[in-house]
C-alpha cells in the first residue's frame, strides 16, 4: 500500500487564519493596524500570519453597549410611553369615572324633578287648605295677607307657585288668607276691599287696617316686597295700589258653602 506523504507546508499553513483589509481604501489609511507574525511550525517552516491591532482610540462596539443589559428595555419602553402620551390621543375614561358620571347625572335629574314639582305641582287647593282662617288671623295680632281667588281663575292658578314660595318663606311672621269669591260668605268682604278683579291681593297690618293691595298678574316681587314689609312692621307697603292683567269678579259662579266655618 502506498504511503502518502505529509506536505509539511500544508501542515503548517493549517494553522494560518490569513486575515484581508474589507477595501483598498481602509488598508491605505490604517497601514499601522497590520502587523506581521512569523511563527515556526514543528517541521522548521516559518509561517507569515496578520493580525490587526486594535486602534487604541476607538471603542470596541463591546465599550459601546450599556453595562446593565435589562436599561435597554427599559429605555425603549420610557420612550414608548412618551411616544403614546405626546401622540395626542385621548385616553378611555375609566369605570369608576363612568359610574360618577351616572352618579351626578341622576342626582341633576331628580333635583330637576323635585324643583318641577314644587314648582308647578302647587294648587290653588293647596294653597287653601294650609291657609289661615280669617277670624283666626284678624286675632292673633299678626298682619295678613288676603286673597280674593277663584277656582276657574287662570290668572290665580299661574300665580299659586309664587304665592306658595312666598308663604312659605314668611308664615312664622305673617298670616296668609284664601278667600273664594264663589262663596257668598264673602259678600261684605268683596265690598269692603273693592274686589272687581281676581286675584286680589289685601295687605293689613296687625290691627287688621289695610295698608294696600295688588291685583292681578305681576312680577313676584310685588309680593314679596310687600309681605316683608308686613313681617318687618312697616308703616306702609312699597306697592301699595298695583294693577296688573286679572280675571274679572263678575264672572264668579255664586254657591253657598255647607261648612260655615269654611274659608274656602
Amino acid at each position: 500500500m502506498a504511503r502518502v506523504a505529509t506536505n509539511p507546508v500544508a501542515v503548517g499553513l493549517h494553522g494560518f487564519q490569513p486575515c484581508f483589509p474589507t477595501s483598498h481604501q481602509s488598508f491605505r489609511h490604517k497601514p499601522s493596524s497590520l502587523h506581521l507574525q512569523n511563527k515556526t511550525t514543528r517541521s522548521g517552516f516559518q509561517i507569515v500570519a496578520c493580525q490587526t491591532t486594535p486602534n487604541p482610540t476607538e471603542s470596541s462596539p463591546a465599550d459601546k453597549l450599556p453595562a446593565d443589559p435589562g436599561s435597554v428595555g427599559n429605555e425603549s419602553a420610557s420612550q414608548e410611553t412618551s411616544s403614546s402620551q405626546g401622540s395626542g390621543f385621548p385616553e378611555f375614561p375609566s369605570k369608576s369615572l363612568n359610574k360618577q358620571i351616572a352618579v351626578v347625572s341622576t342626582l341633576a335629574a331628580v333635583g330637576l324633578f323635585l324643583s318641577s314639582r314644587l314648582d308647578f305641582g302647587v294648587s290653588l287647593k293647596d294653597l287653601a287648605v294650609v291657609a289661615l282662617p280669617y277670624e283666626e288671623a284678624l286675632s292673633n295680632g299678626k298682619p295678613t295677607v288676603v286673597e280674593f281667588y277663584a277656582d276657574w281663575c287662570e290668572v290665580c292658578r299661574e300665580l299659586a307657585p309664587d304665592v306658595y314660595k312666598v308663604e312659605q318663606q314668611y308664615k312664622d311672621r305673617v298670616n296668609f288668607v284664601m278667600l273664594n269669591v264663589d262663596n257668598t260668605k264673602w259678600e261684605q268682604e268683596l265690598d269692603e276691599f273693592g274686589v272687581e278683579g281676581i286675584p286680589h291681593f289685601a295687605f293689613l297690618d296687625k290691627d287688621g287696617n289695610e295698608e294696600g293691595n295688588v291685583v292681578g298678574r305681576l312680577p313676584k316681587k310685588y309680593l314679596l316686597e310687600n309681605v316683608d314689609a308686613l313681617s318687618r312692621g312697616e308703616a306702609s307697603v312699597p306697592h301699595a295700589r298695583v294693577v296688573g292683567q286679572y280675571s274679572s269678579a263678575e264672572g264668579r259662579k255664586v254657591h253657598q258653602v255647607v261648612d260655615p266655618r269654611s274659608h274656602g
